[in-house]
């Protein structure tokens, strides 16, 4: 196989983006080359514009495997796949225990923080621009007509109605969403939960809690285009909060109005917004259960009596994926009618039309954006 010529969109770095023809080699061992078909649109993409490094864009997507590397078992080409940034090592010390979405070796997150390219990156040479090597997002990069991948970075898609920009929402979205209500809070049948902020990662917040069971699902947002999105996907409750509103305390007491003046059992923060990184803990109960779903990652200021008394406070990565176990059985919650998927893809674009992807996604109009692939 030659090397494939393709149009990716390149951030430089200085929050900038371009469409840029990329080189990619071959695939060697066990990395998979797919033709992507779609590709999400989220809020880690606009931030990634910043990042101070030249990439190519996009972490979330579906496709077709186009080629694969001579280690390659579990797929072969011409399968469907969707794709995963979790890329489990699987015989590292986090996978062993059950954590794969903090492999040691090749979570792309942790290695970020640790200053380097993880292991799971296909060999960085692997793709090029203009000659040089360039990295890919979250060892992805799906704002391309082709991504080259580890194996583990890929799960075959099993449903045959199923279209691929409904399960691109599954690389992300879906984990994140719902693997932070089915795999981290699992709250019990009947239990109240709060959400904060519905946007895409919210909104499958709110269905994972329908599909489990909760009696009372309250959804908060300072959109009402996405409240009412809310609503579609099962919640009971709305409050349309207010800007100004100061760790949405106000909120909070609305919420314990409504929780018998307790606070709900689970609430979880899905807006991104450092400020209100705490504000799940104003909205439970004694004993309840916040996480913090947006994977906020700077120094804020707590005010420790919202702790009080024997709440949890947890802060998942990825939904604590497992994409092999949980990529197929969000496709069966879909066949089964349960997880709304579909339903999710507000608006495709093509790869020209990022900029107004990533306008929509910032005013509040879309559920998700899908970027699709001729």
């Amino acid at each position: 196989m030659n090397t494939i010529k393709c149009k990716a969109i390149v951030a430089p770095g200085d929050g900038t983006f371009r469409i840029e023809e990329t080189k990619i080699h071959p695939p060697q061992g066990d990395e998979i080359l797919v033709k992507m078909k779609a590709a999400a649109i989220c809020h880690t993409d606009f931030d990634s514009l910043n990042w101070g490094m030249p990439i190519v864009m996009g972490h979330e997507g579906a496709g077709i495997v186009e080629a694969i590397g001579e280690k390659v078992t579990k797929v072969k080409v011409g399968d469907e796949v969707i794709l995963n940034w979790a890329t489990p090592s699987y015989d590292d010390f986090q996978c062993q225990i059950g954590n794969q979405n903090i492999d040691e070796r090749n979570s792309p997150v942790l290695a970020s923080h640790a200053g380097k390219i993880s292991e799971g990156h296909p060999t960085f040479e692997s793709t090029t621009l203009n000659e040089k090597p360039i990295e890919r997002s979250f060892n992805l990069g799906t704002f391309s007509e082709y991504a080259l991948v580890k194996s583990s970075g890929v799960v075959k898609k099993t449903s045959k109605k199923l279209s691929f920009e409904g399960a691109s929402t599954i690389s992300c979205a879906v984990m994140t969403g719902c693997g932070s209500v089915f795999n981290t809070a699992k709250p019990e049948w009947g239990s109240s939960v709060v959400v904060l902020g519905t946007g895409g990662v919210g909104l499958n917040v709110v269905q994972a809690a329908r599909i489990s069971g909760a009696a009372k699902i309250i959804a908060v947002d300072i959109n009402e285009t996405r409240l009412e999105m809310a609503k579609q996907f099962g919640a009971t409750e709305i409050i349309l909060a207010d800007k100004e509103d100061k760790g949405l305390l106000n909120v909070a007491e609305i919420v314990k109005g409504m929780t018998n003046g307790r606070g709900a059992d689970y609430a979880f923060e899905c807006t991104a917004v450092p400020a209100l990184g705490v504000a799940p803990l104003a909205m439970i109960r004694n004993a309840g259960t916040a996480v913090q779903v947006s994977g906020i990652e700077e120094e804020i200021t707590v005010d420790m009596r919202l702790f009080e008394w024997d709440k949890i406070y947890i802060n998942p990565l990825y939904g604590g994926a497992k994409p092999d176990i949980d990529f197929p059985k969000f496709e069966a919650l879909y066949e089964k009618g349960d997880l709304m998927l579909e339903e999710l893809v507000t608006r495709t674009y093509k790869l020209e039309e990022l900029q107004q992807g990533f306008d929509d996604m910032l005013a509040g109009r879309n559920a998700k954006g899908v970027i699709t692939f001729s």
